[in-house]
Order: C-alpha cells, then sequence, then structure tokens
C-alpha cells in the first residue's frame, strides 16, 4: 500500500470516528473558536476604551513626554521582542554580511517553515520518535532566548566611552588647542553620530555613511557643514542622515568646527 493510500485510510477511520463518538470540526469547534475571539476581542477594545477615557494612571499614562529632537543622551533600542534580531546584526556587521540576518536567515526559517509539513507526512506524534523535530525545536527557543538575552544586556557605544577617545582624537587631527573643535568633539560623542559614522576606528559605518576622519581634507567650509547637519536631504538628495537642527546654531558651528579640523591622522 502506497503512503497516500494509507493516508487516505487513515482520513476514512477519522471520518468514521467522528460519526461514532466525536463532533465535526464544522460547526462546533469553530463556533467555540469564534466566541472565544469575540471576548478576547471584547476584552482589548474594553480596556482600550478605559486607557483612553480614565484619568486612572493604571493602564500607563495617555501620552508621554514629547520626543527632544536636539537630544545627545537618548540611546534608541528596540522593545523587547526585537531583541535577537537586535543583537544579530551586532553579530553581521554592515555592509558585508548585515544582509544575512536582515533577509538571509529570517527567509531561510521561514521557507523551512513552510516546506516541513509537505516533507514530514508521518503520523507519528510521540515525542520519542521525533529526535530531530525535537532538537531542532529545542535549539530554536535556545538560540532565540540566548540572543534574546544578550540583546537585552547588550551596551550601546555611549557617549562616556566616546568621549575618552576624544583627546586621542585631538592629537591624532592636531586640534588639541582647538577649543570649539574640542567642544565639537563632545558634541559628537553625545550626539550618537558614531552610531552610524567611523572617526578614527571609533564608531560603525552603518547605512553607508561615510567615514569623518578626514572629513575636513575636503574642503568644504563650516557654511556647507552647518547647512548638512541641519537638512542632510537638502543638501544631498537621498540622504539617510537625519537633521540635526533642533541642536541649535551654536551647537552646529562647534560640530562644523570639529569636522572641518578633522583632515586625518597627522
Amino acid at each position: 500500500m502506497s503512503s497516500i493510500d494509507e493516508r487516505r485510510a487513515a482520513f476514512q477511520r477519522y471520518k468514521e470516528n467522528v460519526k461514532k463518538r466525536g463532533k465535526p470540526f464544522y460547526p462546533f469547534a469553530m463556533f467555540h473558536d469564534t466566541v472565544m475571539s469575540l471576548v478576547v476581542v471584547s476584552v482589548i477594545t474594553g480596556l482600550a476604551v478605559i486607557w483612553r477615557y480614565s484619568d486612572s494612571e493604571i493602564l500607563g499614562p495617555l501620552l508621554g513626554e514629547k520626543a527632544d529632537p536636539g537630544t545627545t543622551s537618548f540611546v534608541p533600542r528596540p522593545d523587547w521582542y526585537f531583541y535577537f534580531l537586535f543583537y544579530l546584526l551586532r553579530i553581521f556587521k554592515w555592509p558585508d554580511s548585515v544582509i544575512l540576518a536582515t533577509v538571509g536567515i529570517p527567509t531561510l526559517l521561514l521557507i523551512i517553515l513552510l516546506v516541513l509539513p509537505f516533507v514530514d507526512t508521518r503520523m507519528e506524534r510521540r515525542l520519542s520518535r521525533r529526535p530531530v523535530a525535537i532538537v531542532a525545536a529545542a535549539l530554536t527557543v535556545i538560540s532565540m532566548g540566548v540572543l534574546t538575552y544578550k540583546g537585552a544586556t547588550a551596551q550601546e557605544a555611549i557617549a562616556a566611552e566616546v568621549k575618552a577617545a576624544i583627546p586621542s582624537w585631538a592629537q591624532k587631527e592636531g586640534f588639541t588647542g582647538n577649543k570649539k573643535a574640542l567642544a565639537g568633539a563632545n558634541l559628537f560623542a553625545e550626539s550618537g553620530c558614531v552610531s552610524c559614522h567611523l572617526y578614527l576606528g571609533t564608531g560603525s559605518a552603518n547605512l553607508g555613511a561615510p567615514d569623518l576622519s578626514a572629513e575636513g581634507a575636503k574642503n568644504k567650509g563650516i557654511k556647507f557643514q552647518i547647512d548638512h547637519l541641519k537638512c542632510p536631504s537638502c543638501v544631498n538628495p537621498g540622504s539617510p542622515m537625519p537633521p540635526f537642527a533642533a541642536l541649535g546654531e551654536d551647537n552646529l558651528r562647534k560640530l562644523a568646527t570639529f569636522l572641518e579640523a578633522s583632515k586625518g591622522p597627522k
């Protein structure tokens, strides 16, 4: 007997058992699922209404503090359920291998999940008889747990660590006596610029952001740097860099002075 014939016979036995001892999925189980779904949606809707129109702080404030576009201390982090992907992106870095973390691995795993029911057609359900499936599931859970934990406890390139490199920058670049350039270097560290840019080996190159170690050697001028910091996409169409106009004219001039003083290591 072929596997197809075996499945047909098993399905026929199932139908006979349903007629004798059980109830079919439709409409009995489907009705129960529908009722439970309505209950869940009603509870969520009720909580949302209470949260919106109640003065109680039990469900949290309706609105948080307004975002400050000029902040120099905020470190963006994803929600907890994305910590595994957050840490995966720390392993596969831009630009050489980030495609593996963002597209390659998730797509491969999704394809495996979609294909698996068509490949494994056995009727066996006992865990002791399915070692490959159990090991694969256990490894998936463990790896997700480890990546989530590592992502939750990962330390960013915070301003204090970057600031520690500023005296070395000033010495190598030759702007030790330039107070405005030093102030701009501190702003560069505080504003999270090294999240996307490299500077004398500090930081990371993300989204194709250039290395700024020798930005001043291009002789673009203070005005260009300020205009670019205010509105990067206006000066360089298509630029993914966010605007920093909220830092204020004085701080932008300090940053521009720092960038123009960065002629490359002496």
